[in-house]
């Protein structure tokens, strides 16, 4: 048998963090085995999956040297690889589950589901839903078929007070309760599949023999092994790998640290560096050195030395190991080539000196008026702010707020980005005049710079957002009192704009 895995991202944002670990252990896993691995794009919400996403998925994946034999820009004999090319192959599995009494379509109502649950609340029982809750009388059924009203395909799954046992590589059996299981949507009402459906069916059809996941997705796999039943085909062997942690051990999340690849790209971080460090996230070599290449770590792998604690994610030990592998694996030579491919290149200069050619008249004068492009994250105080006309609240609650705006942004241009902040000025009711300010501040350091949505069209979304969020930080953060004040005044604004 030949081992096969695979990672399955969707293209909704900047590449994460969390991401590459599991890709990580996924290739290693596979390449130790003498297997292969795969890349598939998960890619049915449709509304929020784009192509610069996928790309950037690609690109910050190979930056770190994580190739896969088989994907959407490579190709394979188990193709298409992007899930939003296979619906007809979900459909198809669907009503053979219809036929087969595993599956059902489920003509609930949005407003009939949240009825169903909050009786279930009041009752102190699970809030799963099962058939027997979803279930409609043979003639109203008929009736909203015959009206052509919106369905779903939901799984029929066991009513009883039973338990489900999964087999993880880690964790030996684990024992989940039927109960906390609901009829799960496998196709939605738009005829794309859920995460849960095209999983199973992707992973058979392309022979994936063990899948190293998130521990997030342990509550999920009663339904995922029950659908390998469904369908009469062998589980692949389940492995749920400890989640990432923050230093204060909460998950990791861009609200405490950076976790967009992108921006650790872009901070200057060598790829080397960053993947010893995933590496060493809940897994050790046998000499328990911190120091090691991928190729050491293929050839020393072994998934039962990952921990089950959860590890921790802390930049300033992934600096401190990054320092290591520039004084020790690069030459002077080395260095300067490495700095150059870095930042020092014709891209990078040609996507600045649009904006910087009419301010200079010595190439000296270039350093203190583009030096913000070339830095990580700026060396604010409160005292930087000094000069916006707006109190300290207010400051919070603009540059908050634009973080939050400016990380659902998807197209990242200058007019783009310029409309997204002018309808949030709009609709938290400050003047364009008193809200740009701030904005300078956070992302250039100070406001006698260029126009500041060139700059973050030319930071790039990973470093123009880690900016925003530190600048919050700088103002004092934003504490859970605070932080519903403030989700609040922003719905606001954006229901102001609509």
């Amino acid at each position: 048998m030949t081992v096969r895995t695979r990672i399955a991202p969707s293209p909704t944002g900047d590449p994460h963090v969390g991401t590459a670990y599991i890709a990580l252990f996924n290739y290693c896993f596979a390449k130790s085995q003498g297997g292969e691995f795969l890349l598939r794009i998960e890619d049915t919400d449709q509304q929020r999956s784009t192509a610069a996403s996928e790309q950037a998925i690609f690109d910050s994946l190979r930056w770190l040297g994580l190739d896969w034999d088989e994907g959407p820009d490579v190709s394979g004999p188990h193709g298409p690889y992007r899930q939003s090319e296979r619906s007809e192959i979900y459909r198809e599995h669907c009503e053979q589950l219809i036929a087969a009494g595993h599956a059902f379509r489920c003509y609930r109502t949005p407003a009939e589901l949240d009825t169903l649950r909050e009786a279930r609340r009041e009752a102190g029982g699970h809030t799963a839903l099962k058939y027997s809750d979803l279930k409609l009388d043979d003639a109203e059924n008929a009736r909203r078929a015959a009206a052509g009203e919106p369905y779903v395909i939901r799984m029929f799954v066991p009513e009883d007070d039973g338990h489900c046992e999964i087999d993880d590589m880690l964790r030996g059996k684990i024992e989940l309760e039927w109960g906390q299981v609901d009829a799960q949507i496998l196709l939605k009402s738009d005829g794309l599949p859920t995460y849960h459906l095209a999983n199973v069916v992707d992973d058979h059809l392309m022979e994936i023999t063990h899948v190293l996941r998130g521990e997030e997705w342990i509550n999920s796999a009663p339904k995922h092994k029950l659908l390998y039943q469904y369908f009469g085909w062998e589980m692949p062997v389940l492995c749920h790998l400890p989640l990432l942690r923050n230093p204060d051990k909460s998950k990791l999340s861009k609200r405490k640290n950076p976790t967009s690849i992108n921006y650790y790209k872009r901070m200057g971080f060598l790829p080397e560096a960053m993947l010893n460090y995933l590496g060493r996230m809940g897994w050790s070599m046998p000499d328990e050195s911190e120091k090691f290449s991928l190729e050491t770590m293929i050839a020393h792998f072994d998934i039962t030395r990952v921990s089950l604690g959860g590890p921790i994610f802390d930049v300033e030990k992934l600096r401190w190991l990054n320092g290591l592998w520039l004084r020790e694996d690069c030459s002077p030579e080395q260095l300067a080539d490495r700095l150059q491919a870095w930042a020092l290149n014709r891209d990078t200069l040609m996507k600045m000196i649009p904006h910087v050619q009419s301010r200079i008249e010595v190439f000296s004068d270039l350093a203190p008026l583009a030096g913000f492009f070339l830095s990580g994250m700026l060396p604010l105080t409160p005292a930087s702010f000094e000069s916006s006309n707006l109190e300290e609240e207010e400051l919070l609650t603009l540059l908050q707020c634009a973080a939050w705006r400016l990380e659902a942004l998807n197209d990242w241009q200058r007019d783009a980005i310029f409309a997204e902040i002018k309808s949030l000025a709009d609709g938290l009711g400050i003047k364009l005049k008193d809200f740009m300010p701030p904005l300078f501040i956070a992302i250039a350091g100070t406001t006698s710079s260029i126009s500041v949505v060139d700059s973050m069209e030319v930071l790039g979304p990973d470093m123009s957002r880690a900016r925003l969020r530190h600048a919050v930080e700088v103002l004092g953060g934003v504490g859970k009192k605070r932080l519903k004040k403030l989700e609040k005044r922003y719905q606001q604004a954006c229901e102001a704009r609509a």
